[in-house]
């Protein structure tokens, strides 16, 4: 499914049938930092660890002048109820045309495809724009769950990267 985009408040908004994801504006994504609701209602109560981590990503880079709208954390929505169920987006700009991705998902919404619709709704955007042709994850060797989100995504393991698994998805 090709999700629809829009925007709310000049934030992008990508509706993917049963989830959407919406792009945080510095101020939000400080807020997820701290493991604050940036108005959300979290399915657990909060935002997870790689969620907070990715708010301070953006803090840092908004703070350096260097974000770039667009190439940030999005908020993973449940759409029949709106319920926030995690975060995903991206290291920051694409460069030379390749974009990486970083996700998690509270606990109680793990297992059920979340992520990996997730994964494929903002890898078909990036990869519709003319400034990226691969889109990037990496994961610890131990994370068989994210492997297996990146793989049903149509992701292809790569050379490591370090310590890390990465995974690549490239345009047609």
């Amino acid at each position: 499914m090709t999700a629809r985009i829009s925007r709310e408040n000049g934030l992008l908004v990508m509706d993917a049938g049963r989830l959407t994801l919406r792009e945080q504006s510095p101020a939000a994504a400080a807020v997820l930092a701290d493991a604050g609701t940036a108005g959300f209602d979290w399915l657990d109560g909060a935002p997870g660890s790689g969620t907070q981590i990715a708010g301070k990503m953006v803090m840092t880079a908004a703070e350096a002048g260097v974000f770039a709208p667009g190439w940030g954390l999005f908020v993973i929505q449940r759409t029949e109820d709106g319920a926030a169920i995690g975060g995903i987006g991206f290291h920051g700009p694409p460069a030379d045309g390749a974009a990486e991705i970083g996700y998690d998902l509270t606990e109680s919404a793990r297992g059920a495809g979340w992520a990996t619709d997730a994964v494929a709704a903002i890898s078909q955007w990036a990869l519709s724009l003319p400034s990226v042709h691969t889109v990037l994850a990496c994961t610890d060797p131990g994370n068989q769950a994210s492997q297996r989100v990146l793989t049903r995504a149509g992701f292809t393991r790569v050379a490591d990267r370090d310590s890390l698994w990465a995974y690549e998805l490239t345009s047609l």
